[in-house]
């Protein structure tokens, strides 16, 4: 797992190298709430749970583990980075190690932990699927989720997210699609001496994707996108 770790974080390291971590007492002026809600709204697209798998189950003895790497473009905070961080950033990089474990009755768990290089986030997060709807030779699988993550790491800064989501792919062969849509709901809480409020607030959600496993080697692929902001993602692991 540790070496693991260290593959992900070498993935996202091509993010542009930051001068320090995030420093929210730098939003500063009579636009700062405005600054720090733009902020969270980034954020919560860039951090809020990405499964980057398909809708169907992976049965009880299914198991997947890999690395991945989430690049989001900064929609509405792109600006602000110079003056938190000391460095333009127009997009955040997120790289993760991602485990997930098949159960009885088409349900799966996963959960994922990352480092952001250079900027002090750290987050978990995880997920519950239901494929309601198994999927056959003839027919999809549908499935929904339910996702939490959390950031530590930022300085006065409380922050985690939880998601819903519907999904359905279909396999052919190797490869199997999928799409979804879904709502994010993003609760960012900065420290009380800051002079900011809190930011609580929904996204919508909707992505789509695809799955290509070799056997035991599994690559997939996926775009998302939740509030204003687009996020790309790539994972590369161990699937069966």
């Amino acid at each position: 797992m540790k070496k693991l770790l260290v593959l992900a974080v070498a993935l996202g390291i091509s993010q542009p190298v930051m001068a320090g971590s995030i420093d929210l007492s730098k939003l500063l002026g009579a636009s700062q709430q405005t600054n720090f809600r733009n902020l969270s709204e980034d954020l919560g697209s860039a951090l809020s749970y990405k499964a980057i798998s398909p809708a169907e189950s992976m049965g009880i003895t299914g198991f997947d583990l890999g690395v991945e790497v989430t690049r989001t473009e900064l929609a509405k905070s792109a600006s602000l980075w110079k003056t938190i961080s000391g460095t333009d950033l127009s997009n955040l990089y997120v790289p993760k190690v991602h485990v997930t474990k098949g159960l009885p009755l088409d349900i799966d768990i996963s959960a994922f932990a990352s480092a952001v290089p250079t900027t002090g986030i750290s987050l978990i997060g995880g997920e519950l699927k239901y494929a309601f709807l198994p999927g056959s030779i003839a027919l999809p699988a549908i499935a929904v989720r339910g996702s939490i993550t959390k950031l530590s790491g930022v300085n006065k800064l409380t922050f985690d997210t939880k998601g819903v989501d519907l999904s359905i792919s279909k396999g052919l062969a190797m490869f199997t699609p999928y799409a979804g849509v879904g709502q994010v709901w993003v609760n960012s809480t900065p420290d009380a001496s800051l002079g900011l409020t809190a930011e609580s607030f929904t996204q919508k959600k909707m992505f789509f994707g695809g799955n290509l496993n070799f056997g035991l080697t599994n690559l997939a692929a996926e775009y998302d996108k939740t509030g204003s902001a687009n996020s790309f993602s790539f994972k590369l692991g161990f699937r069966f």
